[in-house]
């Protein structure tokens, strides 16, 4: 891969869902924390950059519910300002340029020195980013990677989403196979990734490619 035209996608590694007792505990998730601090690391010495979505709620956001689902509802989790929407510290952005959903942006075109950044936060209030921030696609447009690589959590719920998003709008998707977590209860999405060119590649593969 050559790494001027690649893009890493980290989703949602957030204390919430990744840590024991975060208040929308994936359960195992905290076991791929060395693997997220192993792919940060990667990007920051090869100077890849990485979008990081977050989810970011209040209480009466769209997703929470008293009585969830736990399909389409969740409990009260990623609350904006709180501990639990933070990044976990293996895969938390340095000196990032964030987009809050909720504040109004020049975005056409996205008049934002995106240059000098190599680390954005995008914090959404929906599942999928695309739509829970504005700004996604025309920072997706500004930075016009060929290749997008996607991490984090949780699989089937805000991966998937962003997932069949950037594969509409980029050359290539890959999926890190070892870097995904999912939640119970709600269907995987391979064979729907797989129908849109998406490729599954281990961290080892991706690491290997750009030597």
């Amino acid at each position: 891969m050559v790494r001027s035209a690649v893009l890493f996608w980290n989703v949602d590694t957030q204390i919430d869902f990744v840590e024991p007792g975060g208040n929308l505990y994936i359960k195992g998730a905290e076991k791929l924390k060395p693997k997220w601090a192993e792919i940060t690391k990667v990007a920051r010495r090869l100077k890849i950059k990485v979008v990081n979505t977050a989810d970011y709620h209040y209480v009466h956001s769209a997703e929470i519910n008293e009585h969830p689902d736990m399909v389409s509802s969740f409990p009260v989790h990623c609350l904006a300002g709180t501990r639990g929407a933070e990044f976990i510290k293996e895969t938390e952005p340095d000196n990032p340029l964030i987009f809050n959903w909720d504040t109004t942006y020049d975005i056409m075109p996205l008049k934002v020195d995106v240059p000098r950044y190599r680390n954005f936060v995008i914090r959404k209030d929906a599942f999928d980013v695309f739509a829970g921030n504005p700004v996604t696609i025309p920072l997706l447009t500004e930075l016009n990677p060929d290749i997008v690589v996607v991490y984090g959590v949780s699989t089937n719920v805000c991966v998937d989403f962003a997932v069949q998003g950037l594969a509409k709008r980029v050359k290539q998707v890959y999926v890190l196979s070892d870097g995904i977590k999912e939640l119970p209860r709600i269907p995987l999405p391979y064979e729907q990734w797989e129908k849109l060119g998406v490729k599954m590649i281990s961290s080892v593969d991706l690491y290997n490619s750009f030597k």
